[in-house]
């Protein structure tokens, strides 16, 4: 079935005689951790469960591209792409694999401590029970990961004796298993989840292209985690523990790379009247191994190793917030550190071996209040950040909110930074015949930036429309040294200054029968002084989803469009624009069991996701299909 298919056999429950169910709000709250939120004057996305669940995507990532400003470095899933390639970019920052925006999953960071990328395999979309996108740092309440915003995950909660299995099997060889259970008592809840994944993959080289060397691309991985919750009439407390071990084809013979992983994580929640004070603590190690290679021949009939890399690393960290409530009033303050070590052991062939890391230490304090007068209120706040050896530092944000009815206006300034990851300063990488260097010269980035916007939110409509403007000084980005057919020779530097200035929209419209209408677009215009665009950023990207769910039905489907954007920062390598259709079903069978299927790119549009410097392909047609078993077991 196509999305023309779809449309007419949903479009019909428009006319049935019955009211529009109604749509919820828009959002006005940053959600910190579980129990702690602050109203910011900012644009926030909140997808519920079932908007979880009509985006299809093995992992989070192929699910948020629906999110306009959403990017990973490279237009790749995170099913084929190195997991080093795998940071964020919102609103059209960019990313040269570190990540400009911060993930918290039940307020703990996830970001990899060594390079700042991001484990998509870590959550289990089905376990997610709600996902909130911030764009722009329009809050001091986070530190310098979050110089783009912040993405919090939000987990499912426990609940009696629930038991739930699930298998989805599809084409490129792909199965999935899933499987959890959690209890739920007066004070105590204990829940665990675990998720095992394979797929054969596709080539990454397109048809004409490929030689002996080249193999498909694609992962095998196994996640899971256990929590044990604590809730009393005043104190609540989490203790959680996850891992993951995966490893990745890279798509030729001799380039492959795993990864290792463990974390263990508690937080601490007490109300005092209407204050509230929430102390958090997590520690994390992790391993990472790779091997790169140099293709050869035009025919790219054999390669040779040219590098192996073990990358040891490990985290600890805490956080303390405190929340001030009173009338007419807000205020929220605390502090947060991380300490990071983290080592590039590299064995190159044939010269020789080198151990280049160090330790990374972070501290910052912060104070964020809001204050109300007449239907104005005032926000303002700041965080003074030390990044040990890179120097301090001090972001301050000041903003607006006025409402009106059902219109809310909002308007914002701010100041933020990123210092550079561990990953930056001592890891080189290779991607093909393309090598990037590392730089323990680098310096922070930083960020002056500014938006306005207007939000309206009525009974079965909702809209938002923000301008935004950010400029970008000492900006971290990958420069080319060297270009030939045989090689490109890349370092991370600071580039210099560079502006990002924008729009971006959205509109849902609920109907009769559950039927709902989303569309967003972003326009993004990112470019350095000289008015080369920023690599990896597109000026257009647009959503449509169409999703009709009742009773004991969910059916999706969308369209994801991007324009192109250009590989490299001399603008030399263009990936043209492409559009990509989506679809998702899900019924439930009986009470306890449900069929789920599912299409990405449905139409099997090629797209390029890179040069390397032989293009690159995205994902191709992908389908999965099963079933999900979820219910109650009795002690």
């Amino acid at each position: 079935m196509n999305l023309r298919s779809l449309i007419w056999c949903v479009l019909p429950a428009v006319l049935a005689a019955q009211d529009p169910a109604p749509i919820d709000p828009v959002k006005t709250e940053i959600t910190v951790n579980e129990k702690i939120a602050a109203e910011a004057p900012a644009a926030i996305t909140v997808w519920p469960k079932l908007q979880i669940q009509a985006n299809p995507g093995v992992n989070v990532d192929d699910r948020l591209r629906s999110v306009p400003g959403f990017t990973l470095f490279r237009r790749s899933s995170s099913i084929v792409a190195n997991p080093t390639t795998q940071g964020i970019s919102l609103r059209g920052l960019g990313s040269s694999g570190a990540s400009r925006t911060l993930v918290l999953w039940d307020g703990i960071p996830a970001n990899d401590p060594f390079g700042g990328w991001v484990y998509w395999t870590r959550f289990a979309p089905e376990e997610i029970d709600r996902i909130e996108v911030v764009r722009g740092a329009s809050t001091s309440v986070f530190g310098d990961r979050a110089i783009g915003g912040s993405i919090q995950l939000f987990s499912r909660q426990a609940e009696p004796w629930r038991l739930h299995g699930a298998y989805e099997g599809g084409n490129k060889g792909t199965h999935q298993i899933g499987a959890g259970f959690s209890h739920l008592k007066p004070r105590w809840a204990f829940s665990t989840d675990t998720r095992l994944f394979r797929t054969d993959g596709f080539y990454i080289i397109e048809d004409g292209r490929r030689g002996a060397a080249d193999t498909k691309a694609g992962v095998h991985f196994a996640a899971g985690d256990v929590r044990l919750d604590y809730t009393g009439a005043k104190d609540r407390f989490f203790l959680k523990f996850d891992a993951l071990t995966e490893d990745r084809a890279n798509g030729t013979v001799l380039q492959r790379n795993s990864t290792s992983l463990g974390n263990i994580s508690g937080q601490y929640f007490r109300e005092f009247g209407k204050d509230n004070l929430s102390l958090s603590a997590w520690h994390g190690q992790e391993e990472f191994h790779a091997s790169f290679s140099t293709i050869l021949g035009a025919n790219r009939a054999t390669e040779r190793l040219t590098m192996r890399q073990q990358v040891p690393a490990d985290v600890s960290g805490g956080s303390a917030l405190y929340r001030l409530q009173r009338t007419g009033a807000n205020a929220l303050f605390g502090g947060d550190f991380t300490r990071v070590e983290g080592y590039s052991i590299e064995t190159s062939f044939p010269t020789g071996f080198a151990n280049r890391g160090g330790i990374q230490w972070q501290r910052g304090a912060f104070a964020q209040a809001d204050v109300k007068a007449g239907p104005v209120k005032f926000f303002g706040g700041g965080r003074v950040h030390a990044a040990g050896t890179q120097g301090s530092f001090f972001s301050p944000s000041g903003g607006f909110v006025v409402g009106r009815k059902q219109w809310r206006g909002r308007g914002s300034v701010y100041r933020s930074f990123r210092a550079p990851t561990l990953n930056e300063l001592f890891r080189e990488f290779r991607a093909g015949n393309a090598v990037t260097r590392a730089n323990d010269l680098l310096k922070p980035e930083f960020a002056f930036g500014s938006e306005l916007g207007l939000d309206y939110s009525g009974e079965t409509t909702r809209a938002s429309i923000t301008a935004f403007r950010t400029s970008l000084t000492d900006l971290i980005t990958n420069v080319t040294l060297l270009s030939t057919p045989a090689l490109i020779e890349r370092q991370r530097r600071n580039a210099g200054a560079a502006l990002t200035r924008g729009i971006e929209a959205t509109v849902t419209q609920q109907w009769r029968h559950n039927l709902r209408l989303e569309l967003a677009w972003l326009f993004s215009d990112s470019r350095f002084t000289n008015r080369l665009r920023i690599a990896q950023v597109p000026k257009h990207a647009g959503n449509a989803l169409l999703m009709w769910s009742k009773g004991k039905t969910l059916i999706s489907g969308g369209l994801r469009s991007f324009s192109m954007q250009f590989d490299d920062e001399l603008n030399t390598f263009r990936l043209p624009g492409y559009a990509t259709v989506q679809l998702a079903m899900r019924h439930n069978l009986t009470t306890q069991l449900s069929a789920i299927a599912s299409f990405e790119n449905l139409l099997d549009r090629r797209f390029y996701t890179a040069f390397s410097p032989i293009p690159n392909v995205g994902i191709p047609r992908m389908w999965r299909g099963g079933l999900r078993w979820e219910g109650r077991v009795r002690k």
